[in-house]
This record gives C-alpha cells, structure tokens and sequence, in this order.
C-alpha cells in the first residue's frame, strides 16, 4: 500500500470565471488555474489516495486524473457556495467535497484537506466523514534560557551552546493546533482562537518562560516541553468548548518543530 498526495491549486469566485479554468486558457502560474482574475480567493486542496503501484508503469494513479477530479467534482461545489453561502462554514462542506473527489477517482482517496489560507486547514478522512479536523496556526513572541540545575555550569554551556546565555534569548514561536469536530457541533473558528488566545497566547506572549510563566519554573523550556505544556494547557479548556484537542505543533524557528502528541 502506498499513499499519492497531490496538491490542486486554484483561485475562484470571481464573477464570470469559469471554474474549469478555460476562459482566458492555462498559463502555467504557480497557483495553477483558474488564475486571479479581479478579486477571487485563493485555494488549495490536497487529495491523498491510497493503493498500489501498476509494475510496468510505477504509476498508481495519474496527477492529471486527481487534477481533473477536484476540478469537476469540487471547485463546482465550492464556486456556488461562494456565491450562494458565502458565510458557510467550511467543514459544513467537506462531505460533498470529498464524496465528489472520491467518486470521480474511483473510491480511492484517504483524506482530503482543503488549505482556506497557509496557515488554516480542514480535513476529512473518508474512514471517518463525520468528523472533520481543523488546524490554525498563532503566534507569540517570548525568551528563554536552557539550563538545567542538576547539571553544572560546564555541562550546561556544553550541552546548550549558545542557548544557555544567562540573559536569555528570544524566538518568535509558531503554533498550530490541530481539533476534531463533529459535523454537528456548533462550532465556530472564533471559538478556538478564543480559547488559543486566552489560554495560551496572552500566557507567553512577550514573557521570559522561565521567570514569568510558573509552567517552566523548574522545567526546561525547550520546544518539546513548550509543546507537551501547551498540549496540557488547552486540552480541558478545548474538551470544554465541544473540541477535541488532536495535536500541539510548535515552531522555533523556521527549521525546528515539536509536534505533542506525536
């Protein structure tokens, strides 16, 4: 078994633009077409099928057929609910959106995420259509020393470089938090954000971790333990709000990430 993630790029619900991209042709852009045209939205879905490999051609499905299927069977879906629906929620239309894709490739697709911008995603899986997760992505700003007290100051610096500065030193995190929903919960994207902001993002935004936050008072603030602490932190307070916490995914920077549970 193998899975094939292919990643179908478009703008739409641009008045007059058809949804097949043909009006004014294919020009090869980096968000594929229909291209913008005035004001539109841009979109990316990524459909990921799963099946075995033909042993002449390696080939387990052609790109072009997903591209033709998410073309036929959702950017329809979605062109109306733009025009018709506009304050839909999104996962209010995952369902179609996946029974679509997957009728048109032929039962074989897994899961499919629909990316509204680059940091806010919803996902499907076809074992489980009554569910759907959400992931956003916050930010904060906050310093930090690695230090552990248990070893000595030579091992420390050793051990953490730089990192061990005693003054400290500062990162801008990035957050992503994963929940699953059902379908019919009245969920809001406004619901989780609040609870993020409120939970998290005012306790360590601009904060010394080590000083500040009573979390890391004798805990070392690396990234996995910002990470497994954040996890920790929302999981009641998204389990109160009727979503289930699914995975805490902290950046450092750009090229260091702690995703909790793993």
């Amino acid at each position: 078994m193998l899975l094939l993630t292919r990643t179908v790029r478009f703008c739409i619900g641009q008045p007059g633009a058809r949804v097949d991209g043909a009006a004014g042709g294919r020009h090869n852009t980096f968000a594929a077409w229909p291209s913008m045209r005035g004001l539109g939205r841009y979109y990316e879905i990524d459909v990921q099928c799963a099946g075995q490999a033909d042993p002449v051609t390696g080939y387990f499905r052609n790109i072009r057929d997903i591209d033709q299927a998410v073309r036929q069977g959702a950017l329809p879906i979605i062109d109306a609910a733009i025009r018709d629906d506009p304050s839909a929620e999104p996962w209010t239309l995952m369902a179609p959106l996946l029974r679509a894709v997957n009728d048109e490739l032929g039962g074989s697709v897994r899961q499919l995420t629909w990316r509204l911008t680059p940091f806010y995603s919803v996902s499907m899986e076809t074992d489980s259509m009554a569910q759907c997760v959400i992931r956003q992505q916050f930010e904060f700003a906050a310093s930090h020393r690695l230090d552990c007290e248990s070893l000595s100051p030579q091992e420390n610096r050793r051990l953490f470089g730089k990192c061990n500065n005693e003054a400290g030193h500062g990162h801008n995190y990035r957050v992503e938090v994963a929940v699953a929903i059902d379908l019919g919960s009245p969920f809001s994207l406004a619901d989780l954000e609040a609870v993020v902001s409120r939970v998290l993002i005012e306790r360590f935004d601009h904060k010394y971790l080590n000083v500040d936050c009573a979390e890391f008072a004798d805990l070392n603030p690396s990234v996995e333990n910002i990470a497994r602490v954040s996890h920790d932190l929302l999981e009641p307070e998204l389990t109160a709000a009727a979503m289930k916490l699914r995975a805490v995914t902290v950046w450092e920077t750009d090229k260091t990430s702690c995703t909790y549970p793993g």
